[in-house]
């Protein structure tokens, strides 16, 4: 979200507060399906799980396939983003050598954090969380005393023409949710953490969220053109104590998103593997650390050329369409595992029949039609991708 309100305000204007919020509460839909298919599962796989348990296995593995190149591109995009942001400290991190060396180093270290263990991925998430929490909160207080009303309205009808991009943008910004779910099995009671652990996340985030662009669009003259919007609006709310600690905010907020993406990203290439459809390496475990490490160094093998070859906001798009196959798998999936499962306990189970999975699907179609055309081509080809795999990978007997 530090890099998001400028390409909000520079295709909403004063609406963009509104669409952060009506985001908020759009995903929240997805939300609770992924709650209550996940309060049914206590193993890893995430939404992989609930579209196999439902649909099959073809239908599963694309969903996995699918889920696991979201992981894979938002890595390479929060990467790209945090380079981006330090420019506003170090000029030097916007290209050559000095990006080169940054982008590397943070796959480097995130990588070796995830190798060793979930227990020590998990507790520098939730360091990493109240760090890049602080700066915000301090932003959003100090702004809301100061912020010019004059700039936050009359809310106008936005342009079209780049509505589908923000609206993707939007989605990566309050993605990564699904994220909680994928290493289940190595939660103590994952039945009832997991649902709740989604619900309390996305109601925080979207007030944090809505907050934060009231304060950017009411505080920073020309925002939509901002590259480091919110260290822009810090430094002229406290000066350049502001701009450096908002960039170290923005630096913490990228790698703890990013290092719950390294998380369960090769979780699902793992749970594909253990299914017979992806090479057998891919699901083999440490002996000491008990991670599928294999995985882990082949996303970030992967996650590094992406995040030198692209920029934030095209990755994070990229990221946002592959991500909408796990979306639409798990919300389709919850009225059939209803009628699948149902002697399962669960935590939870959504009111109003198939009201809320069908909305959610209704969403993520919107998402789709309004998307530029070449995510629906990239889409394509990586539901391709995975066909080819699904059909040359035959599970192993046994």
């Amino acid at each position: 979200m530090y890099l998001l309100p400028a390409a909000a305000a520079l295709a909403l204007g004063p609406a963009s507060p509104w669409a952060v919020l009506l985001a908020g509460l759009a995903v929240a839909l997805v939300v609770l399906c992924f709650a209550e298919a996940g309060s049914l599962f206590d193993s890893p796989g995430g939404a992989y799980l609930y579209t196999r348990a439902a649909f099959g296995d073809f239908v599963g593995f694309e969903v996995g396939w699918m889920t696991w190149l979201a992981r894979l591109t938002s890595v390479a995009g929060l990467t790209a983003g945090f380079a981006q942001a330090l420019t506003a400290v170090w000029p030097g991190a916007m290209d050559g050598f000095g990006r080169a060396a940054t982008i590397s180093g943070v796959i480097v270290a995130l990588t070796l954090i995830n190798l060793v263990g979930v227990k020590v991925g998990t507790r520098t998430s939730t360091v990493l969380t109240i760090a890049k929490t602080t700066p915000l909160v301090l932003l959003i207080v100090v702004g809301l005393l100061a912020l010019d009303p004059e700039r936050l309205g009359p809310a106008t009808v936005p342009d079209l023409g780049g509505l589908g991009k923000v609206a993707l943008l939007l989605l990566f910004a309050y993605a990564g949710f699904e994220n909680t779910a994928a290493p289940a099995g190595e939660f103590r009671n994952p039945r009832r953490d997991v649902p709740f652990a989604l619900l309390v996340t996305i109601g925080l985030v979207t007030a944090l969220y809505t907050l934060i662009q009231v304060v950017a669009l009411g505080t920073l003259p020309d925002l939509a053109h901002a590259q480091t919007p919110l260290a822009d609006s810090a430094g002229l709310l406290i000066g350049p104590a502001g701009v450096w600690l908002l960039t170290v905010g923005a630096m913490v907020s990228i790698l703890g998103t990013n290092n719950n993406t390294m998380l369960a990203g090769p979780r699902y290439l793992y749970a594909l593997a253990t299914s017979g459809r992806l090479p057998a390496p891919l699901a083999r475990i440490h002996p000491r650390w008990r991670t599928p490490h294999v995985a882990i160094l082949v996303q970030s093998a992967l996650a590094l050329p992406l995040s030198l070859s692209g920029t934030f906001v095209e990755l994070a798009a990229l990221s946002a369409s592959a991500r909408l196959a796990t979306y639409v798998g798990t919300a389709a999936a919850v009225p059939v595992l209803r009628r699948k499962m149902p002697a399962t306990s669960r935590a939870i189970r959504l009111p109003g029949g198939p009201a809320i999975p069908l909305g959610a699907v209704a969403l993520c179609t919107v998402l789709v039609v309004t998307a530029e055309p070449k995510n629906w081509l990239a889409g394509a080809l990586a539901l391709a991708v995975g066909a080819a795999l699904y059909v040359a990978h035959r599970p192993r007997p046994g």
